[in-house]
Parts: C-alpha cells; structure tokens; sequence
C-alpha cells in the first residue's frame, strides 16, 4: 500500500519534471483553456507511459518545489471528463493529499494516470486543439506527434523504484491517526474504523442529531494508510454509515430561497474494502433540485446581477443588499438549475470580484460551481 505523501515527496526530491512526471502551481478545469491542457498532458503521459504509472503533482511552485498548496478538488468525476474527450482514455485518480504545513482545506493534488496499453488522443477539438491529435512527452514538455506513433515503455523500473520508497508501515499509520485525532481535529467530534485488518479510515466533524440520524458538518475524512483526504467541506452536511466491509458519505446541499432554506441529498459515495488490499470508490449523484416559480426567479436573477454590477462599480451595498450578496451563488445556482443558462456564466465572472470582496461568499461561490461540476459530467 503507498503512502501518497510520500510518493509526493519523493516525486519532488528526486525528479524534475520529465516523461512520467508533471508538475503544475494549479488546474483549472472550469474553463475551456485549462481543460484542454490538463487533457493533453493526460494524454501524452499516458502514450509516454504504456505500463506503468504517470504522475501530475499540482499546488507546488515551478522554481523552487515549494508545496504551497491548492484547494480540496473533488475528484469523482474526473475519469467521465477525461473518458468524453479522450480516445482510449487511460484509468485516471485525482487525490487530494494532505500536508501539515498548509492552511487548513489545502492539500496537494496527486493525478495517478495508467495508460490502457493502446495509443490514446483527443477524441474531438478542444480549444486550440484539434481532434485525432496525439500528444507525447518529450523531457518535460507535452507535445504533439502526427508521425512514428509508436508506444515504448522506457519507465517502469524508474517509477516502480519510487513507488517501493513510499509504501507505508504502520509507524506510519499509527502517527497519522494520532494526528488526525489528537492535533489537527482536537476540536471536533473524531472517529475511527479500521477495514479488512489493513485500512483505516478517520473522520472529524461537528455532529449533530434529527429525526433519529446523524450528521456533520465541517467534515475531515482521510483515508490514513495512504494519507488521502476523501471528504473535506466547510459548508456542507454529511451522513456517514459503514458496516465491516464498505464505509459510506451522503452528502447534502442548502438550498432555498430567502429564510426558506432546506436540505437536498447531492451525491452518495461508497468506499468497499477487498481482502486483498484494494479498495474501490463507487459515486452516486442523486440530486433532485428544487422548482421555484420563474416568474419570482427572474426577479431574483435581475437582483443578484445589479449586486455585482454595484460591486464591480464600487458602490457601496445597502445592509439588505449584503444580506442578499450572502445568498447569491446559492440563488444563482439555483436559477441554473430551474433553466437560467447564463446563471453559471454568472457565477464564473463574478469569482475575482467576490474573491476581493467576502471570503465566506466566495467560499459559497466555490461550492455552487463544484455543484454543477459534479452535475455536468455524471
């Protein structure tokens, strides 16, 4: 089993970027720019890297390696992205890796790319490249190639040699779970469960009860063997169940209108355990969203685009006016949801100005958009 800390620190200590290896200061997969090259470097490390493992280390500094960090990204619909614009798409993970040395709610991003043996390109154009495109590595560099399309595996010995130096031990595992329990999360109801003799899973929330069930918010669960963070939102509730053999997440979002706020199942996740040492991750969307009447809707919608116009003008908002600014990327996403199409053309544009202007908005806005990501490539 490898620690994915450690694969991350030894990716960096002893490698530059080069054919198997890739490092970026952040993703943007929202935009059409940052999706198209986060597609081509998944593309040409997984032709440069027929039988074996290909890496992107995202959140650390080009110059100098120093992990600074990127925002938890959830990463369960990653492969469905990657699977509609790629032909012979490899097997893809995005992990979220914890380090201790950064703020809470920052991890380091680990992409885990394996090639399914064959010759894998662009399936249709995308941004400035076209479809039927091949990308392959050359030293650190994702480039394209029309001719000699050969695949050679010139990196197993490197990238098995890296993986054996983070396999984990359970001095490893104990020092995790005593640091998930007694330092990072001291302040928040902790549990722990340990699956198939091998696994343990820990998670940290504040817990409260209705109607008989049990739920968190402000949630931490990492997997701690191979120091992965599973689950982390500062805003959203969460259900947690498990039995010996699988440990389960039902994540629920607020929304409403005003004062009439409510909770809506978003995405059921199920992690089971194998008696081998293997695990799988199995998503569910299973979102209903609310119906409001269009009519009261377009008022909304008209509201929250005169907001960011004053703010983008600097005027001053009234103190209703900021009440309402705290429920705009709920509303806006909402409007979306009930046929508002430019509601998220909405939300994208006004990420700078909220960033400048609120962090708690600004945090809301982050989960309005990570919504529809999940919605969009189920």
């Amino acid at each position: 089993m490898i620690n994915k800390r450690l694969l991350v620190k030894n990716l960096l200590a002893h490698n530059d970027e080069n054919s198997f290896y890739d490092k970026k200061r952040f993703i943007n997969i929202g935009e059409r720019e940052g999706k198209a090259k986060f597609l081509k470097h998944v593309c040409a490390l997984a032709n440069s890297n027929p039988n074996n493992n290909s890496f992107i280390v995202i959140g650390v500094e080009d110059e100098d390696n120093k992990i600074v960090g990127v925002d938890f990204f959830d990463d369960s619909k990653i492969q469905n992205l990657v699977n509609a614009y790629l032909d012979n798409p490899p097997r893809i993970a995005y992990e979220n890796i914890p380090f201790p040395h950064l703020p809470e709610g920052k991890v380091v991003g680990l992409v885990t790319i394996r090639s399914n043996g064959k010759v894998c390109s662009l399936r249709k154009n995308i941004w400035k490249y076209y479809g039927g495109a091949v990308f392959f590595r050359e030293g650190s560099i994702s480039l394209p190639k029309a001719y000699g399309i050969e695949l050679h595996d010139i990196n197993s010995e490197a990238v098995a040699t890296i993986e054996l130096h983070a396999r984990n031990n359970i001095e490893l595992t104990l020092d995790g779970v005593i640091d998930f329990l007694n330092h990072r999360h001291k302040d928040l109801q902790s549990s722990y469960k340990v699956f198939k003799e091998q696994f343990v899973v820990c998670w940290a929330g504040h817990q409260k009860r209705a109607n008989g069930q049990v739920y968190y918010s402000r949630v931490d669960i990492e997997l701690i063997n191979e120091q992965v963070k599973l689950f982390y939102s500062a805003l959203d509730e969460i259900s947690i169940s498990y039995d010996e053999d699988s440990f389960g997440i039902v994540e629920y979002v607020q929304l409403g209108l005003g004062n009439q706020q409510k909770y809506y199942p978003l995405e059921k996740v199920d992690i089971l355990f194998q008696e081998n040492g293997m695990y799988q991750i199995q998503s569910e969307l299973i979102f209903d969203p609310p119906q409001y009447d269009r009519k009261t809707l377009h008022h909304i919608y008209n509201a929250n685009k005169a907001l960011i116009r004053k703010l983008e003008k600097g005027i001053p908002l009234k103190p209703s006016e900021k009440i309402d600014l705290t429920h705009l990327p709920a509303t806006f996403l909402i409007c979306y949801l009930n046929g508002f199409e430019e509601a998220r053309e909405q939300l994208e544009s006004a990420r700078d100005i909220l960033k400048r202007y609120d962090a708690d908005v600004y945090l809301s806005l982050k989960e309005s958009l990570r919504v529809l990501r999940k919605m969009k490539y189920s």
